[in-house]
């Protein structure tokens, strides 16, 4: 369904995006229960550090190239991993709080 959409939709968009957010609306609507994609869902985030590996190689091969680079590489990436760790962060806090009030409500 994702490539489909990727196909039709003229959207720079990843057809992997397109599953992803199609599996969580149907994880959400009950037309796929959890169950159904959790051991799936364990063993690729166990196995996610091997799939940065080829990530990982590409970057050592190109090294040298990317040293004439380096502090424009590093102004980049400082301040985006900043940013990530902060809307992480505050989401999860925001998650954790809305779950503890539905928790006390029903209590």
């Amino acid at each position: 369904m994702g490539e489909i959409l990727h196909a039709v939709l003229p959207l720079p968009i990843p057809a992997s995006v397109y599953g992803l957010i199609l599996l969580l609306l149907a994880l959400r609507l009950g037309i796929v229960k959890l169950e159904q994609v959790k051991e799936v869902g364990l063993f690729l985030t166990g196995i996610f550090p091997l799939l940065f590996v080829p990530a990982a190689a590409g970057v050592m091969e190109l090294w040298a190239e990317m040293g004439n680079m380096l502090l424009p590489i590093i102004i980049a990436i400082v301040p985006v991993t900043v940013l990530v760790l902060a809307s992480a962060g505050r989401t999860t806090q925001a998650l954790t709080s809305r779950r503890k009030n539905k928790e006390a409500a029903h209590d």
